[in-house]
């Protein structure tokens, strides 16, 4: 069985400021960013069954603005362990998905879901993967897409090194085509 995570940055926020980081809001960019990426996820079938959330503002924001596109209606949970979360958290809790869904799409913040995707993804083995995986390990911009396929049954049997990129998508590669 394969099973498809979903991995999407945050689109572009307002600035940096530590004190209030979790309730930044959205740029006008970031808005049609989100809603840019949502249409380009439902073209390619890249439509989840579950939805894990950061519970920062820019995130169910960046949600806010690509659910609809997609035209379904996933179940969505927003996290406060997945607000700023390290690699190793984020897993766990993909990990711990109920088996019955195949896609979950997980919204959240750098560094913690670059190095998530990275971790996960395979040593390439086509020009496709090849091509992804550089893209993704020169930069993983705001409201970028990595869609990471596993070939297992259970999700807690999603490990470090077997994913395959299947696909890396950026705002900027649907504007500049």
């Amino acid at each position: 069985m394969t099973r498809r995570l979903l991995i999407l940055r945050h689109a572009k926020a307002g600035p940096h400021d530590e004190k209030h980081d979790k309730e930044r809001h959205l740029v006008d960019r970031g808005c049609s960013d989100s809603a840019l990426m949502g249409h380009v996820m439902r073209e390619k079938g890249y439509v989840p069954d579950l939805v894990l959330c950061s519970s920062a503002a820019r995130t169910r924001e960046t949600w806010e603005h690509t659910g609809p596109e997609l035209h379904a209606r996933p179940e969505t949970k927003f996290l406060d362990a997945l607000y700023d979360a390290a690699e190793g958290t984020i897993l766990k809790c993909v990990q711990e998905t109920d088996d019955a869904v195949e896609r979950v799409l997980y919204i959240g913040h750098n560094p913690g879901l670059e190095r998530l995707a990275r971790m996960l993804i395979r040593e390439p083995r086509t020009a496709a993967e090849k091509q992804h995986a550089a893209s993704l390990m020169s930069k993983y911009p705001t409201a970028a897409l990595a869609v990471i396929d596993f070939k297992i049954e259970y999700w807690a049997e999603a490990a470090p090194g077997e994913g395959i990129l299947a696909d890396f998508v950026t705002p900027s590669d649907i504007k500049n085509k």
